[in-house]
């Protein structure tokens, strides 16, 4: 069983690029959309990759640059734009770039809160020390035993250096904003883009699993639980949903964010950009342990999931039988075991990842202390900025998030591909019938049959030659009732299952009207072919929704006579809403009586050429049945009908009666012949005759 879980749960690799190939079909038809949402996402990158160095600019050219070596020129001789000041232009140098000959130097530094313009000096204000002295020359600056001449600045000068800081600021600003603003409607239109195409990956893969669920024989369903179905149509496409919406497009988002901050920070600095960097050989080691650990916390999760799911369904369908024998003890303990499986499987994936993200969290903390041990170094020395350093800081965050959000992103992979192929599985699986009945033209309009019905030398199976019929022929002529009896496991129902090509037979052949049943379309066969069975099946919705079964070429008149014919007009009308009456999931407000008058209703509302009646009378109760009865000739008449039947008081009048055993005809003939004979018909009949008597 554990087996059985592990096959159902989780198949095939991690990544599959076989099936990723094939699930890139279903977004071609949108390769339009899914192209400008990537080039969206490389605007959304541009806008987030220019933020840290928009700040580098303010901080070293702007918030920093006053106390930056300054040359001054004559007017119109400065090789750039600078500040005007005492009929000079003084333009910014930096701290490792060499001065232009001839021309004084200068320097504005702080000390104790006041401004001082030096002559002839360019230290970093940072890590070399000075100090400002009186002297009889006026103030001077001293450094290294060496003074310079130095000028006290008045607020008003030092804003006037500042006038041109504080307009780079505000304009610095308004960029900074203005990109963040482009940032978030172009991120807001590729969500909403992105999603929207999922959306419609997802309807359309959902509406093509449905349409080949209904065009799957039955022996397809006789195999497959219900629940494994629907969760292909809910919970696996719901799992490719977040692959397409979260990890498709968003994956050229993080290469587009890695690649372009390992760019700019060779660009901007290489050293910086390699001691940053220094750890990704650790976080390369990390992902590839990470991935393997993953994969089996993911594979025991998913397993002991599947079995709680298909603890919870048994449980659940079978309640009134566990609260009838008492079993709630032994289904508690039973259930108890396996949540406890499952809550381990969790416990050890929550270990993995509870690992993986803290330990990218420490190589960022430790990327980000190497930066700074050797940026503030540099920084010492001159080499390098302050903003320099602090736009390595903010990249290396850019670099860090995508791989944060591996984890997630791996998890969403690794259930995307099982459920795909799970998907697959179930598209690639052949119907039963050799053309589906959503691919053929509607039967409206189309000769109805005469009802002629043979069957010639027909052998069926539904497992290999575990043959259930054998060698059987018949004939039935239009407008006869021929009735089938005989044991449980005789194969009646199946002799009528075959008929409607639910199944497909090994050998021989089935004709109607003189055409083999695979000639036929089967939409026109079906039509042709009226079934009322012994567990009716109704459907959400009303009365004469389950009449009519969405026939709009039924009319409400039509509805009401058909339930008339077969005596359903009565229970009908006494409910409050009469034809309207909700009807609930199954139909489990009616009894089965009322459930079988309505399929009788059904039935005739089609007007089906070849009726046919399995156990139909089995779940009415002696009153209803006798309220059917007198409908009976009505619903046979100018049709072929073909009865099912145990009791056989419902079947005495039948034109034809075939008496089946162990898969092959025995017997053949009217009520009375059968009686004559003595043979295995007129056994049944006195074993039933024998019941009736003690009973």
């Amino acid at each position: 069983m554990a087996n059985q879980y592990h096959e159902e749960e989780v198949i095939g690799k991690a990544y599959d690029s076989r099936l990723m190939k094939r699930l890139l079909t279903y977004a071609r038809p949108y390769w339009k959309n899914m192209l400008l949402a990537v080039l969206m996402l490389a605007v959304i990158t541009g806008a987030e990759l220019a933020r840290p160095y928009i700040t580098k600019i303010a901080i070293d050219d702007h918030m920093l640059g006053i106390t930056k070596p300054m040359q001054a020129f004559e007017p119109g001789s400065e090789p750039e734009e600078g500040i005007l000041f005492e009929d000079r232009v003084f333009v910014r140098r930096e701290f490792n770039e060499d001065p232009i000959s001839g021309v004084p130097l200068y320097q504005m530094l702080q000390y104790e809160k006041r401004f001082y313009l030096v002559n002839n000096i360019a230290i970093n204000p940072d890590t070399e020390e000075f100090e400002i002295i009186q002297t009889e020359q006026g103030d001077r600056l001293k450094h290294n035993d060496v003074t310079y001449p130095a000028r006290l600045m008045e607020p008003s000068e030092v804003a006037q250096f500042r006038a041109d800081d504080n307009r780079s600021l505000v304009r610095l600003a308004v960029i900074f904003f203005v990109i963040a603003l482009i940032a978030f409607v172009f991120n807001y239109a590729q969500v909403y883009l992105l999603q929207y195409t999922s959306q419609k990956i997802i309807h359309n893969m959902r509406r093509q699993i449905f349409t080949h669920l209904q065009g799957m024989s039955l022996s397809f369903f006789d195999k497959n639980p219900v629940g494994r179905l629907v969760t292909r149509v809910t919970n696996d496409t719901d799992t490719l949903n977040e692959m397409y919406g979260s990890v498709l497009v968003n994956l050229f988002r993080d290469l587009f964010t890695i690649f372009g901050v390992i760019v700019i920070m060779f660009r901007l600095d290489f050293k910086l950009a390699l001691i940053s960097l220094s750890t990704l050989p650790l976080i390369i080691l990390a992902a590839a342990i990470f991935r393997r650990y993953a994969r089996e916390a993911y594979r025991n999760v998913r397993t002991a999931l599947a079995r709680i799911n298909s603890a919870m369904s048994e449980n659940i369908m079978g309640m009134r039988i566990v609260q009838i024998f008492r079993q709630e003890g032994k289904k508690h303990r039973e259930f108890d075991g396996i949540n406890k499986l499952y809550y381990d499987a969790s416990m050890q994936e929550l270990k993995v990842f509870a690992i993986f993200r803290p330990l990218m969290d420490l190589m960022f903390s430790l990327a980000v202390a190497l930066l700074i041990w050797f940026g503030g170094r540099q920084i010492l020395a001159g080499v390098v900025s302050f903003g320099l350093v602090m736009a390595f800081i903010n990249y290396m965050n850019q670099f860090f998030h995508p791989i944060m959000e591996l984890t997630e992103k791996y998890n969403i992979l690794q259930s995307a591909m099982a459920s795909s192929e799970r998907i697959f599985m179930l598209l690639d699986t052949e119907p039963g019938a050799e053309e589906s009945i959503h691919a053929q033209v509607e039967a409206v309009g189309q000769p109805k049959f005469k009802g002629h019905i043979e069957f010639k030398n027909v052998w069926f199976a539904y497992n290999n030659e575990d043959w259930v019929l054998r060698d059987v022929s018949f004939e039935i002529r239009p407008g006869e009732t021929a009735a089938f009896v005989g044991a449980t496991g005789a194969g009646k129902t199946s002799i009528i299952s075959l008929m409607s090509r639910l199944y497909e037979i090994q050998k021989g052949e089935i004709l109607i009207d003189g055409v083999n049943i695979k000639d036929y379309n089967l939409a026109q066969l079906r039509r042709n072919i009226g079934v009322v069975l012994q567990d009716v099946f109704m459907f959400t919705g009303d009365i004469k929704t389950n009449i009519r079964l969405n026939n709009n070429d039924i009319s409400d008149e039509k509805v009401r006579e058909v339930a008339r014919y077969v005596n359903a007009d009565k229970f009908i009308e006494q409910m409050p809403a009469q034809y309207d009456e909700p009807v609930v999931e199954r139909g489990t407000t009616l009894s089965a009586g009322q459930r079988q008058l309505l399929a009788f209703a059904r039935a005739l509302a089609f007007d089906p050429s070849i009726l046919v009646l399995d156990e139909a009378t089995a779940n009415i109760d002696t009153e209803t049945e006798v309220l059917i009865q007198d409908a009976l000739y009505r619903l046979i008449k100018d049709r072929t009908t073909i009865v099912v039947a145990h009791r056989l008081s419902t079947i005495q009048h039948s034109d034809k009666i075939i008496v089946l055993h162990k898969g092959k005809i025995r017997e053949m003939g009217t009520h009375q012949e059968l009686l004559v004979r003595r043979g295995l018909y007129y056994d049944l009949y006195r074993l039933q005759y024998k019941d009736q008597l003690i009973s």
